[in-house]
């Protein structure tokens, strides 16, 4: 008698499924995207999805890991490579105004967006503190802006990051509500006006002189 092999059960690409739920999340939210959305975008089945990711929420997490990672990484890159707080906040404001807008994803931040009518706490709360850490990298990078003598010393650090904040939140709304890119990267260029002006070099020695006088 032939006997036909028991089949295996169904694999799939686990990065491939991330990336699908991870265009789930950033296009629909957290709350309003359900178990069953999910496993449609990703191709498998509700018991697949939890024994490869676990939870709703917990696949969340691993998305928002991955989103910064890849997607969202562009803000780090920028403040690694850029000299001054000015051109790296600068390049954060004006690269967000693509990157909320080119064509293969959703519009806008995943981070900004996924938080809209979250009524979970836990998310709600993770995502907060997300911002909260960029806000909070902002102001560092201010500081140091200062205390390099780039910007004035007057400079409230606290304020201009907030400021520059509120701008990146408000590019990946108006991303959504349709806002082109070069829209976009008129209002990242304009909000950069605000900036204290540049010193120059001449104007930091000079400051610099008086201060050894004055001590």
């Amino acid at each position: 008698m032939v006997t036909t092999p028991r089949g295996r059960p169904r694999s799939f690409d686990r990065l491939t499924a991330l990336e699908k739920a991870t265009m789930a999340f950033w296009e629909h939210g957290y709350e309003t995207t359900s178990v069953a959305d999910l496993t449609r975008a990703m191709g498998i089945s509700a018991p697949s999805l939890y024994a490869a990711f676990g939870d709703k929420k917990t696949l969340f997490e691993e998305v928002v890991e991955a989103y910064a990672g890849s997607y969202g990484a562009y803000g780090s890159r920028a403040f690694a490579e850029e000299a001054t707080a000015r051109a790296a906040i600068g390049r954060v404001l004006s690269e967000s105004a693509e990157l909320f807008t080119e064509a293969g994803h959703p519009r806008g931040c995943l981070m900004i967006s996924a938080a809209i009518n979250c009524s979970t706490p836990e998310v709600e709360e993770a995502l907060r503190e997300r911002r909260n850490r960029n806000l909070a990298s902002f102001e560092a990078r201010i500081r140091e802006g200062i205390a390099a003598g780039e910007l004035p010393a007057d400079t409230d650090a606290r304020a201009l990051a907030r400021f520059s904040g509120a701008v990146l939140q408000g590019l990946s709304q108006q991303a959504r509500d349709g806002a082109t890119k070069e829209e976009l990267a008129a209002v990242a260029a304009t909000a950069m006006l605000a900036w204290p002006p540049q010193r120059t070099e001449q104007e930091q020695k000079q400051e610099q002189k008086q201060e050894q006088k004055q001590g």
